[in-house]
């Protein structure tokens, strides 16, 4: 028996089109899972679910704002029609808003309340919330289902400057625990992914100058990953083909892998 064969799973990967949520499009359908990519960005989408096909795998591009439940449930019809009736969900949508970023100009009492709700919008409302009570609600008529929430590092320890984008993901954990205990009794598991430092657009800026030299802030991310590195994109997949199988993590719900490269084991 091949605990991390995935053929006959229907996976749908929001923020399909980023770097990360790529990634694991392409594991997952490599693992044999069908894959639905859905995000904002129809080019990069596109490209995705293309590169999916020419490797052998089956899978299909879905425009959608995760924040608009009116979009997400169109796309949820399209996919089901498509594809077959979902039985994977990985939410990989968020990022951060600069506008709620503590800096050396703009302090904590300064940050804009529409830029600190826009954080919670991304990461938790359209990241998590919304996509869950679209395709969960089948997923448990079904009697089976796996979800996988995209955490962050930040969500366990807050780290400087990005402040509201740690805040929205420790929710992120708390409600993946929330459904987890909701949902277990139904046949659905669902838990969580913590990476590390993978650089992506969303923090290009803090991670790199102009001319592709290590900022301080990579310098002291470097100095506080034992493994003394960012972490490579494909080195996610691994733990979200274990926590989609059934039969790998049958009995595994309600949890967090962490994917951080010791980050959260330094202290001093």
């Amino acid at each position: 028996m091949n605990l991390f064969d995935l053929s006959g799973e229907v996976a749908v990967v929001i923020g399909g089109t980023g770097v990360l949520g790529g990634a694991l499009a392409e594991g997952l359908s490599a693992a044999g899972a069908s894959v639905a990519v859905v995000g904002r960005n129809a080019e990069r989408g596109e490209a995705r679910a293309e590169a999916i096909r020419k490797a052998g795998g089956k899978a299909l591009f879905v425009a959608a704002d995760a924040i608009d439940r009116a979009q997400l449930h169109a796309a949820h019809e399209q996919i089901r029609s498509a594809l077959g009736a979902p039985t994977v969900l990985i939410n990989a949508a968020g990022g951060n808003d600069p506008k709620a970023t503590v800096t050396d100009t703009q302090r904590f009492e300064d940050l804009s309340l529409e830029a600190w709700r826009a954080n919670f919008d991304l990461n938790l409302v359209g990241g998590v919330l919304i996509p869950c009570q679209e395709f969960g609600p089948e997923m448990c008529a079904a009697g089976m289902g796996s979800i996988l929430n995209i955490a962050s590092v930040s969500a366990h320890l807050p780290l400087s400057r990005v402040v509201s984008y740690s805040a929205a993901k420790a929710a992120v954990l708390n409600l993946t625990q929330f459904l987890a205990r909701e949902w277990a009794p139904k046949g659905v598991r669902v838990n969580s992914i913590t990476p590390g430092f993978f650089p992506a657009e969303q923090n290009r800026k803090l991670l790199f100058n102009d001319d592709g030299t290590p900022t301080a802030r990579t310098r002291a991310i470097w100095g506080h990953t034992p493994m003394g590195r960012f972490g490579k994109s494909e080195e996610l997949i691994g733990a979200a083909v274990f926590l989609a199988s059934q039969k790998a993590s049958s009995f595994v719900t309600g949890t967090d892998i962490r994917v951080d490269g010791g980050f959260l084991s330094q202290t001093i």
